[in-house]
Formats: C-alpha cells, sequence, structure tokens
C-alpha cells in the first residue's frame, strides 16, 4: 500500500513538539549522511540542537517540495524519487533537492506546480 503525504509528514514530526525531527526527515529522504550539509549546519546539530532555526528552515523547505510533489505524484515514495533524483531539464538537469540545496525551493515548487497543472514536462 503506498504511503500517503500525511502519513509521510506525520513521520517527520518530532514527538511532543512542532518542530520537525531531522532523523525523521533524513530517514524518509535517504539523507543520514548528507542533511546537514544540505541544511547548512555541522553534522552534531542535528543531534545536538535540533530547534537551530536554519536547520528546521531547511527541513520545512525540504518537506514543503515534498508536499509539492506529492500533488504530482499521489505515491509518497514516488514523490520522494522524484525529488531526490529526477534530472530536470529546465534547470541544466538537476534534481528538485539540488535546486532545494542552492536555496531555489520557490523554484522547484513553481516547477511542480507547473507540472501538476500541465504546464511543463
Amino acid at each position: 500500500m503506498a504511503a500517503s503525504f500525511a502519513d509521510v509528514l506525520e513521520s517527520t514530526r518530532e514527538p511532543g513538539t512542532s518542530r520537525f525531527s531531522a532523523a525523521g526527515v533524513a530517514d524518509i529522504l535517504g539523507l543520514q549522511q548528507d542533511l546537514a550539509e544540505l541544511a547548512g549546519v555541522h553534522r552534531n546539530t542535528l543531534r545536538t540542537h535540533p530547534e537551530s532555526p536554519r536547520l528546521q528552515s531547511a527541513l520545512r523547505d525540504l518537506m514543503r517540495v515534498v508536499s509539492a510533489a506529492a500533488a504530482v505524484q499521489p505515491d509518497a515514495q514516488r514523490a520522494i524519487f522524484l525529488v531526490k533524483n529526477e534530472p530536470i531539464p529546465e534547470f541544466r538537469h538537476k534534481s528538485l533537492l539540488q535546486l532545494v540545496q542552492e536555496g531555489r525551493t520557490e523554484d522547484a515548487i513553481g516547477y511542480l506546480e507547473s507540472i501538476s497543472t500541465g504546464f511543463v514536462g
């Protein structure tokens, strides 16, 4: 059975808080080694300061893109694959994850919204 985006989103919540769990996001995206680099924080920050504003902002951006991808591809695992791996010709064949890492979250979301309405792709 395919996981829904709501299930994926809930699995990324830090229990008892209103923030994202770095470990939860890393698990669903398979980014255990790369999440700190992507977020622009020291690797220990993931464990010792999960409330870091910079980290939480990066996690929010990642999940915004996953949410937009889920609108295009309702199967959560396929949506995550799309975010992580699909090269996008309009962005010099970079993945959506690479765009987020470059600080281009809005471009990634705009691209996904254009696909979902049939303008691109």
